[in-house]
């Protein structure tokens, strides 16, 4: 980047941050997004890749960094990069999916001005745009502690970013070209552990010593298990939220989740299977890495360590006992008990029930009926812009009506600062993962059946876990409570991809008609325009 170009771009993003009176660090990246050769399981497919890296290169931040990342999309069509769990607080112009930020045409670059605002923990980035997600571009973001802020358990020795997931041989392109011809999506061909296949990845440690691993579900479709030969998994963080320090012989991560564990190196030294497998799935499929230890005796031996399969209720109950560290602080120096939330009132309840079928011959899934389209122009910015005819607010239900799905770009609208109570009701024979973006939200009942108004008296209202990301069962529900104190526009969608892709979305349009920077940041200088946004003027720096 020539000098006077990253001069300008600094006093830009620095203008950006002066306005909310933010003087924190800031982390400069440079990235340039190309297709290339990958062969992750064995064949050679075409890739996503961020700096020639497939997975991408990891974000290290600490809380109330701004990061400004520069991305130069050298791919023959347009792109997308969003931050999977980082809240962009009064920022949602720079969610970076299609219902925020206008895709980066193909030759172009856009900079992100991010800011990881009262965060901490582990997340991850991924391309939002069409079916990208299938060739990569996805990578770790963890997000540190300040210097002065504790943590509830000592330095580990290493901290490594493990990133599952399913995968296909197909590429992207076939998988996106399938869906559009109105057919489902095939079973995978196997699972990744950081981009590669069986035995393809590996952990280096010492004898004695205990590590941090922070593992992402990035997959498209399925539920996952992870475990590590003869090893104890100590769950330490959910999503930016320091859990009770629960031991495991194994965790499930579905669709988006991401969590932090520590293990430690207290076997004998030798190599030892890492091991990802679906579940809830016939066939299982299952992937390995290895864990080596510096003094290794030998290579690994015998078969993979089993772990559970299609067994719900084993799932069901390890995440009802995960639970939030009231003792802990988060990102800022008090417990995150404080806040208790089982004590406010909730204002609203808005039921969200998936379904599956067709729609004019071709494969379609839904919210409360509706299956969302892609508008023409972002909705952030016909918001802004005040364009009408590209969404209507309310646009879809709070309820359930069981009628039949149809085509629609729908949009939830929510008053600002209201506290809402969210229930996902899954009537199908699938798990489903739900993603909120913008928010973190309080996990506080799940159970299988249908939910009632009775449902509440088994409400956790004192120490759930809050999260972004949440799995709602086969034939079961789960509800959340949130507090809508995010103003913009955000993304609530179905992590199994393909039934992102074919509809299961849609908008939560958080609103205020004040126009405080105290609320909401005005729109980027470095905004781009499309659709009918296109030929307009974002605002003087």
């Amino acid at each position: 980047m020539p000098l006077h170009s990253a001069v300008a771009l600094f006093y830009a993003a620095a203008s950006l941050f002066a306005i909310a009176g933010a003087e924190d660090p800031y982390r400069f990246y440079s990235w340039n997004v190309t297709y290339g050769d990958i062969y992750p399981l064995g064949v050679r497919q075409t890739g996503l890749l961020i700096n020639g890296q497939f997975p991408g290169p990891d974000i290290h931040s600490v809380t109330n960094d701004n990061l400004i990342i520069n991305v130069y999309n050298n791919l023959n069509e347009s792109f997308l990069l969003s931050w999977n769990g980082v809240q962009q607080r009064r920022n949602s112009y720079e969610d970076g999916v299609f219902g925020t930020t206008c895709p980066i045409p193909p030759g172009k670059n856009f900079t992100y001005m991010l800011q990881v605002k009262d965060q901490i923990g582990s997340f991850y980035y991924y391309p939002s745009l069409g079916f990208h997600k299938a060739a990569g571009g996805f990578g770790g973001i963890r997000i540190l502690s300040r210097p002065r802020i504790p943590v509830p358990f000592p330095d580990p020795a290493g901290d490594y970013t493990v990133l599952i997931g399913d995968w296909y041989k197909s590429n992207h392109t076939v998988l996106q070209a399938h869906l559009d011809g109105g057919k489902k999506l095939p079973f995978p061909d196997g699972v990744l552990i950081n981009g590669r296949g069986p035995g393809g990845a590996s952990f280096n440690v010492e004898q004695g010593k205990t590590y941090r691993l922070r593992i992402s579900n990035v997959g498209l479709q399925n539920s996952l298990n992870f475990r590590i030969q003869n090893h104890r998994l100590t769950l330490v963080e959910v999503e930016g939220t320091h859990t009770l320090q629960t031991t495991y012989s194994s965790i499930d991560l579905h669709l988006g989740q991401s969590c932090s564990v520590l293990f430690t190196a207290d076997q004998p030294a030798q190599d030892y299977y890492i091991v990802a497998s679906t579940r809830f799935t016939n066939p299982v499929l299952t992937t390995t890495a290895t864990l080596r230890y510096s003094n290794s005796a030998g290579p690994v031996s015998g078969p993979p360590p089993g772990g559970p399969t299609i067994q719900i209720d084993w799932s069901l109950n390890q995440a009802r006992s995960i639970r939030t560290n009231l003792t802990a602080s988060g990102p800022r120096p008090n417990p995150q008990g404080s806040y208790h939330y089982g004590l406010i009132n909730t204002t609203r309840t808005i039921r969200l029930a998936n379904s599956a079928g067709q729609v004019n011959g071709k494969q379609r899934y839904a919210v409360n009926s509706v299956s969302f389209v892609l508008p023409d122009t972002p909705l952030k910015l016909a918001d802004y812009f005040k364009i009408g005819g590209v969404f209507r607010p309310g646009s879809i239900s709070d309820n359930p009506y069981g009628g039949g799905i149809y085509l629609d770009t729908s949009v939830l609208n929510a008053d600002y600062r209201a506290f809402v109570e969210i229930v996902f009701e899954n009537t199908e024979n699938i798990i489903q993962s739900w993603h909120l973006n913008g928010y973190s939200f309080f996990v506080v009942g799940m159970d299988g059946g249908q939910w009632t108004a009775a449902s509440r008296n088994g409400y956790n209202l004192r120490d759930a876990v809050a999260r972004c990301t949440t799995q709602v069962y086969p034939k079961s529900w789960t509800a959340i409570y949130v507090a809508l104190d995010n103003v913009g526009v955000w993304n609530l969608r179905s992590e199994y991809w393909a039934r992102q892709y074919l509809g299961q979305q849609l908008y939560l349009r958080v609103y205020t008609d004040s126009t405080s920077l105290r609320d909401e940041y005005p729109i980027p200088k470095n905004a781009l325009l499309c659709g009918r946004a296109a030929g307009r003027s974002t605002r003087p720096l």
